[in-house]
């Protein structure tokens, strides 16, 4: 059996406006890619000295000391198969996006595939190659954070959002090209705000994330932030 829980913090804000108070609810999921419900080979977890052994260059420390990946060598290409899946319980419906934790070490091990259900159809990508769903990653030997987005036919890139109900929803991230390397998500509906508030997972996320919990609540920068998780489980 394989548990993880989804971490999400409902930060309320008040601002007055003409006299009135008015709520503004941001939520953030952040997620250690190596706690998804399920993980699919080729894709693997993984720690900095395999992508050395693999004959590339080995990123620097990832968040909790893991990522995953379809291990490969510098510009093999490949993928095609295998995949990491999140459950995650979205806590409000609203637009989502997401920013990923990543390193690409160059044009071959630069992209995934991406759906996030019931948004998006209940779709292979790997078998449609539908590019709707395709994610262009920016190249980087260290660890960086980058949108996860849409790279189009016609070579367009647009930013992915994602309208998404109250309750259960499917996150499939797809191997695409061989050597990926995938650390964190971090999701969020303050989607102005999503890069720069972007963070990796702390022990009390982890904690959360593998033994759930009732929630926590802590001031921070003036904001009241609610925390509060549940566990999926796959058997």
């Amino acid at each position: 059996m394989k548990y993880i829980c989804l971490v999400a913090v409902l930060t309320i804000s008040l601002t007055l406006i003409y006299g009135v108070a008015m709520a503004a609810n941001d939520v953030e999921i952040v997620l250690e890619a190596e706690l998804a419900n399920e993980i699919k080979g080729p894709m693997v977890i993984a720690v900095p000295g395999d992508a050395k052994d693999a004959g590339g260059i080995a990123p620097d420390e990832p968040s909790n000391g893991k990522y995953v990946w379809a291990p490969g060598a510098p510009i093999a290409g490949g993928g095609g198969s295998g995949f990491v899946r999140f459950i995650i319980d979205i806590p409000e419906d609203d637009t989502y996006a997401i920013w990923a934790r990543v390193v690409a070490w160059d044009g071959n091990s630069d992209s995934c595939w991406v759906t996030w259900e019931p948004a998006d159809p209940k779709e292979d990508p790997q078998q449609t190659g539908n590019n709707d769903f395709r994610w262009s990653i920016g190249n980087g030997a260290v660890w960086h954070w980058d949108r996860i987005e849409a790279w189009l036919d016609n070579d367009a890139h647009i930013d992915r959002e994602w309208e998404l109900p109250k309750g259960e929803t499917i996150l499939t991230l797809w191997t695409r090209e061989d050597a990926t390397m995938i650390d964190s998500l971090y999701i969020t509906n303050d989607i102005a705000g999503g890069l720069a508030n972007a963070r990796v997972p702390d022990d009390d996320d982890r904690k959360l994330q593998i033994q759930g919990g009732v929630g926590r609540a802590v001031e921070a920068a003036g904001k009241l932030s609610i925390t509060w998780g549940s566990v999926k489980s796959l058997y």
